[in-house]
């Protein structure tokens, strides 16, 4: 893996996960996300994701990756709660990104309010 291949965009605020053990879940956020070329060209995301999970009525379900365009390139599934791991980070490898794009945003979905949390734009270097 060279150095130049790694694209890490990293937000952590007091303001975004000072609250989450506080009040009722909201929508979920995607707190920091990391992007590694690997040697067949297809891409691996390492995401980090914050949601007040309440169980399985209301949880962050999963991330996607996401064009320009609005096309989505890839998805990670959640398949169950994380009450007791907050933030969380999941990875998902294999996404295969078109020569064209040189930046992603990744987005949290959650099973209540869908998409809508904050979002974050990873550069692709190639």
């Amino acid at each position: 893996m060279k150095t130049s291949n790694v694209a890490k965009l990293t937000l952590a605020t007091v303001l975004l996960l000072g609250g989450l053990g506080q009040a009722a879940a909201g929508e979920a956020d995607v707190v920091a996300a990391e992007a590694v070329q690997e040697g067949d060209g297809s891409w691996r995301f390492r995401v980090t994701v914050a949601h007040a999970d309440e169980g399985w009525d209301h949880y962050a379900d999963r991330w996607e990756v996401v064009a320009p365009d609005g096309r989505v390139l890839g998805t990670r599934v959640l398949l169950h709660p994380h009450e007791n791991e907050q933030p969380f980070t999941r990875s998902l490898g294999g996404v295969i990104i078109p020569e064209d794009v040189d930046t992603v945003t990744i987005r949290a979905h959650d099973s209540v309010h869908g998409n809508g949390g904050a979002e974050l734009s990873v550069p692709l270097p190639r």
